[in-house]
């Protein structure tokens, strides 16, 4: 097998490595109702997924009238408690998302993890479906401390760090992650398939993808153009 371009991959997890939209529409909608305001559709949730369970709370609340801050921190506190205990209900890899984990296994990639999500739930998450032992490393938007997660780009020199150096690229489907990647100096794709918040092709990734399967040979593209240049 030739020589893959890159040691590390790492991935942001609610709607790029997962399908995280239904156990997070139920939770936000258990705090809404809490808040007395009428529930999200789950057709509309992926508009308020990305930055982590604080934004998409007040995305929410937003668009229903409006944020009460004196409440906001205990309904925040309602919100992950209850997605704590209701995490892996309905979650499932996207599409070739298995396959594409050990195609990366097999070149000797250490993946990663790098999500807005809170690092406990990202690691229980993991846990329930049983592919925890799949990452090198997962760092969690708070694990760095406050005002370091994506789109800064902490989060992904740590995750370099914590895999022991080496060629990186970061996989992501909102513009936190672009933004993120781009600011640490890393190549990004994007998914078409995610919880884009903007068109996928105007996220300003280096390459984009429908499926899976496509990945691999996406980034065997972009290691080409990076020993080009």
């Amino acid at each position: 097998m030739a020589s893959f371009p890159y040691n590390i991959v790492g991935f942001d997890l609610d709607g790029t490595l997962l399908d995280t939209s239904r156990d997070l529409c139920v939770a936000l909608n258990h705090a809404l109702a809490l808040a007395g305001r009428p529930p999200v559709p789950f057709a509309d949730v992926t508009r308020h997924v990305g930055g982590g369970a604080a934004q998409m709370l007040r995305s929410a609340l937003t668009e229903s009238g409006g944020v009460d801050e004196a409440a906001f921190d205990g309904l925040q506190a309602e919100l992950v408690a209850f997605y704590a205990d209701n995490i892996a209900h309905h979650t499932t890899f996207f599409p070739g998302g298995a396959a594409m984990l050990d195609a990366l296994d097999a070149r000797g990639v250490k993946i990663a993890i790098a999500t807005n999500k809170k690092e406990a739930l990202a690691v229980r998450l993991f846990e329930e479906l049983g592919i925890l032992h799949r990452f090198a490393c997962v760092i969690g938007g708070d694990t760095l401390g406050p005002g370091r997660a994506k789109p800064k780009p902490d989060m992904l020199h740590a995750m370099v760090a914590r895999c022991g150096g080496g060629a990186a690229a970061f996989v992501g489907d909102t513009t936190f992650d672009v933004g993120a990647a781009k600011a640490a100096g890393l190549p990004v794709v994007a998914v078409r398939f995610g919880f884009n918040d903007l068109p996928a092709d105007d996220l300003g990734a280096d390459a984009v993808i429908d499926h899976f399967e496509e990945l691999v040979p996406a980034l065997e593209r972009l290691g080409c153009v990076k020993d080009a240049a």
